[in-house]
């Protein structure tokens, strides 16, 4: 009796899912009115065709699964079902698509930054024996051009030392990756290995040149005709403010997590309950009030009132990580360093320091991408296409709705994100472990 309501249950469900795909959808279908853009190709009940691809997949599925666990059962003398094994590659394939649809809008903004035609309406679609194409499912890649690249580039003058440290920067990018290539192959899967720690130092050697070499550009190697021309110098100032930010975030919390995590001083409690109230409202509630403080302080125009700015956005959440990480650490190693003859201050940064450096790299990543990638503050503090930053220099091409240079605001947003990509690559293990270490609570 089990085993029929368990089948019968398969049975209502399968039934329940073909007269959705059979009946109700192409019903619902037929009774909308479709409206396709121009230059946009049209295929009657072309649904259909994506649905029986689906199915052909699931059917191809099912049979691979049931041959792999009929061989298996037939070789060992077992008899078990294929459906757990077929649920696996169910899984497997949503995920597969769940990767297609949020990987895709990539794929059309790295054909968009090849495209000099730097516009995305178009009447005539592209004339292309593939279906695919001519839908603009797949972008047209027989237009691919470097032109909008060489217009972010137009103008700019390299001084030689600064191909000096471009050279060594990408030797030590190759060699970074050469290492984890060799990992892979011998599977070295350790992090604490000397490998890794070499291919991390590599690494963090590349960021520390690359950040050096953007850092001392100046406006005057721009000498470009377009604003675009002055792209890498937006990417400069940002690199700079987002660096300097995340630097002062990662002092500050340092020192403000380690007061709150060891000491007990009056208000201790309160301070803290302040910076969760803080941390209720969002930043942007604030800007009249720090707008007229950096006014007041006649800092406006000034990097230095933009990373003023953004530095106190992190210090209550990020004194509130650092303070519940440093209470799992245990104090008997700050007690025997004491014992030893050091001072607190010396035990705070001989002992806690070097143990803290996964949650220093993610707090400075935290403050580096927030402020990499924001635009309302610069855009109030900042005037002068010199002093721009990467999202005030993107808005730039995206200023009308028929005169957005689409293929110039691709190709800047591919190069935009390469740091932030690089960075990322470079302290990966750290943020991860830096990130569960951090949701350690009292």
């Amino acid at each position: 009796m089990h085993i029929i309501w368990r089948y019968a249950g398969w049975a209502l469900f399968g039934l329940a899912v073909a007269w959705l795909l059979l009946i109700y959808f192409p019903s619902l279908l037929a009774r909308i009115q479709p409206n396709i853009p121009p230059g946009f190709v049209r295929i009657e009940n072309g649904w259909v065709y994506a649905l029986a691809g689906l199915l052909v997949i699931i059917g191809f599925i099912l049979i691979y699964t049931w041959l792999v666990t009929y061989l298996s059962n037939h070789r060992s003398g077992r008899k078990r079902s294929f459906w757990p094994l077929f649920g696996q590659g169910l899984t497997h394939l949503f995920l597969l698509l769940v990767l297609l649809f949020a990987y895709y809008p990539i794929l059309q903004i790295l054909a968009a930054s090849f495209d000099p035609r730097n516009t995305l309406y178009r009447i005539l679609p592209p004339a292309s024996d593939n279906l695919l194409v001519r839908a603009r499912v797949i972008p047209d890649f027989s237009q691919l051009s470097w032109e909008n690249y060489a217009k972010l580039f137009d103008g700019f003058v390299l001084y030689p030392y600064q191909g000096i440290l471009l050279l060594m920067a990408g030797l030590c990018l190759l060699f970074a990756l050469g290492l984890a290539a060799y990992r892979r192959l011998v599977g070295d899967g350790d992090v604490d290995s000397p490998w890794a720690r070499l291919q991390g130092r590599s690494l963090a050697l590349f960021a520390l040149l690359g950040f050096a070499l953007v850092v001392f550009l100046s406006p005057s190697q721009f000498t470009g005709q377009g604003t675009e021309a002055k792209f890498m110098l937006w990417v400069r100032n940002t690199l700079f403010v987002s660096g300097i930010t995340g630097i002062l975030a990662v002092l500050l919390t340092a020192t403000a997590g380690y007061a709150f995590a060891r000491f007990n001083f009056p208000g201790r409690y309160p301070m803290l309950l302040v910076f969760i109230f803080i941390q209720m409202f969002p930043g942007f509630l604030g800007l009249v009030a720090t707008y007229v403080l950096i006014s007041n302080l006649g800092l406006l125009n000034t990097f230095t009132g933009l990373v003023l700015a953004y530095s106190g956005g992190i210090i209550s959440f990020g004194t509130w990580v650092y303070k519940g990480f440093l209470e799992s650490i245990s104090k008997s190693l700050e007690e025997a360093a004491l014992i030893d003859g050091a001072s607190k201050w010396q035990a705070f940064t001989l002992v806690l320091l070097p143990l803290s450096t996964p949650m220093f790299v993610f707090i400075f990543l935290l403050q580096f991408v927030g402020t990499y990638s924001e635009f309302i503050v610069a855009n109030l503090f900042l005037t002068g296409v010199d002093s721009w930053t990467v999202g005030m220099g993107l808005r730039n091409f995206t200023t009308g709705q028929f005169s957005t240079r689409w293929g110039l605001f691709a190709a800047a947003s591919v190069l935009g994100s390469l740091p932030i990509l690089l960075t990322f690559y470079g302290f990966q293990r750290y943020f991860v472990s830096g990130y569960t270490a951090g949701s350690v609570k009292e």
